[in-house]
């Protein structure tokens, strides 16, 4: 009897934890409905619609963008709450966007906020799962026009002549303020529990937002990731078409592959400065190479047939790239801004699209977002002429550029005593072949921090990659766990001396060095750790 009615006593616990068991997860499935979370709007803002959903088992596929993720990696069986908030500033013409992916399972107690590319100021779902799959609540924010808008035709201007200030200043700062606010609000809404830390994660766009954070939002994250940032945002996107410009004056529009191979003989002259030859330009500031020295030399182009091309190279293409790495001058002979550096190659500036094999079949092929920056803000014209611009007008433009929009896109500040005060952490990476954005501005930028503040390397510290282009790899070694090496330093104050790098292949690994250090060979095998030391210039 005594036997029978423990038994029965078991089960009857046994079935009450069970029902308790199954409660709880209804419950759980129940907090991912919109009725279930709690948003209030930051200030000056008004939350329009939430929206909530359960997703399970999904699977993308995500290139290398940044520190998110190292390489091309095919993510599948997320599970994660999907929400996304619509909200507006009254008074202005937008609705804007925060989504935000929450884990419903494997959440490990922190908030992401994920960075865009070009005119976006978030990408989806390409900036939420790679954070979802390491457990992160993840969020992005469309900063008031989709992700998929690669043209600002759409937002730029209220009419001919006149910018629409509201818009511009969303998509460079307001919207990350309010993506920080909502996407944390969210996910203690969510989980029951604030996150107890937060990351910002970026690159190119994504990583002059996270500039843009500490600068002006500096309580928003606890440690900030930005690769390739575009922090001179007034001077790059001007910059950029440059060589277009003199391709232009010259009338001359070079094919592809001679651009390519120009760019080959600069790796192969300044190759082996930093002690050993291994593709990688490692010290490009002694890297003096002249592209004119190549003028009537032969060079292949393959053309994809058993038998490449046999051309030699002209002067006018020497010009345009030597005009590439010097960067934008004005008429009296000044810069205007820098140039990129040789390893880089030349489709980020100097691109051309042409119809045959040879260099009077091409015309000119611009880096879009630069041409749309100088017709829609700098112009303020849709029917804006660029072969009509004068080297007189396009220095006019560059200087407008920053004059206008410096205070409102500007990302340069060098003032971080508020994010060093909220005990912020960040790390940059830039690399040496970023083929957009160069890395001169990410250095003068870096030595200005530093001169206003000697201890800036207890909060901030800056990464050189060599090898590496924009977002990407290219020859050289990407850093592959970043974004670990920041939660180290926030989370139990482990700073990094060196970021470990790995190429696509895994063949080469290397530590990359925090500025002013570089890398220098040391013996042994390259592709192998430890062949390299970080040394003074």
């Amino acid at each position: 009897m005594i036997r029978a009615h423990f038994s029965g006593l078991v089960i009857t616990l046994l079935v009450t934890l069970l029902s308790h068991v199954a409660a709880g997860a209804a419950a759980k499935k129940l907090k991912c409905l919109p009725s279930a979370l709690s948003v209030p709007p930051p200030f000056g803002a008004k939350i329009q619609d939430i929206t909530a959903s359960s997703v399970y088992s999904y699977n993308i596929s995500v290139a290398q963008n940044g520190g998110n993720p190292p390489f091309d990696t095919n993510f599948t069986g997320l599970d994660f709450c999907n929400v996304t908030v619509t909200y507006i500033h009254p008074g202005q013409k937008n609705i804007i966007h925060v989504q935000v992916w929450l884990p419903l399972k494997g959440w490990n107690g922190r908030f992401q906020g994920s960075g865009g590319g070009g005119w976006a100021a978030g990408l989806g779902a390409l900036s939420l799962a790679p954070g979802v799959a390491l457990g992160y609540a993840t969020a992005e924010t469309d900063g008031g026009h989709a992700e998929a808008d690669l043209n600002p035709a759409s937002w730029a201007l209220d009419s001919p002549g006149n910018v629409d200030l509201n818009n511009l200043q969303n998509f460079a700062s307001t919207a990350m303020g309010d993506l920080a606010i909502i996407g944390k609000a969210v996910t203690k809404s969510f989980y029951g529990s604030p996150a107890k830390y937060s990351y910002w994660n970026g690159c190119s766009t994504g990583g002059r937002e996270g500039f843009m954070l500490a600068q002006r939002y500096p309580d928003a994250f606890d440690g900030i990731l930005a690769f390739s940032p575009v922090i001179n945002w007034p001077q790059v996107p001007t910059a950029t078409y440059w060589s277009q410009h003199v391709m232009k004056s010259l009338n001359y529009y070079p094919l592809p592959c001679e651009m390519t191979a120009i760019t080959a003989a600069a790796i192969k002259a300044c190759d082996s400065l930093d002690g050993v030859e291994d593709g990688i330009i490692s010290l490009p500031n002694l890297c003096g190479f002249d592209a004119r020295s190549l003028v009537g030399k032969p060079f292949s182009c393959d053309d994809g047939t058993n038998q490449p091309l046999t051309l030699k190279f002209s002067s006018q293409a020497a010009t345009i790239a030597n005009a590439a790495w010097a960067g934008p001058h004005s008429q009296s002979g000044a810069r205007l801004w820098y140039g990129i550096d040789r390893e880089a190659q030349f489709m980020g500036v100097a691109n051309t699209s042409c119809s045959g094999k040879t260099a009077d079949t091409c015309v000119g092929a611009p880096f879009q977002l630069g041409a749309q920056w100088i017709k829609f803000f700098l112009a303020k014209d849709p029917e804006f002429s660029f072969a009509k611009m004068s080297d007189a007008k396009y220095a006019a433009l560059f200087h407008s550029s920053v004059q206008q929009y410096q205070s409102i896109i500007g990302t340069n500040d060098p003032d971080l005593s508020q994010f060093r005060s909220k005990g912020g952490k960040m790390i940059a990476v830039h690399g040496f072949a970023d083929e957009v954005v160069p890395i001169g501005g990410t250095v003068d930028y870096y030595q200005q921090v530093l001169s206003m503040d000697s201890t800036a390397t207890d909060y901030f510290r800056f990464f050189q990659a060599p090898g590496v282009a924009h977002c990407a790899s290219y020859v050289g070694p990407y850093p592959r766990d970043a974004l670990n090496s920041l939660v180290k330093w926030v989370e139990r104050g482990q700073a990094p001396d060196t970021l470990t790098a790995v190429d696509p292949k895994g063949e080469i690994v290397r530590d990359l060095c925090p500025h002013p250090r570089v890398q220098r060979y040391i013996g042994g095998d390259p592709k192998k750790p430890g062949s390299f030391r970080c040394s003074k210039r």
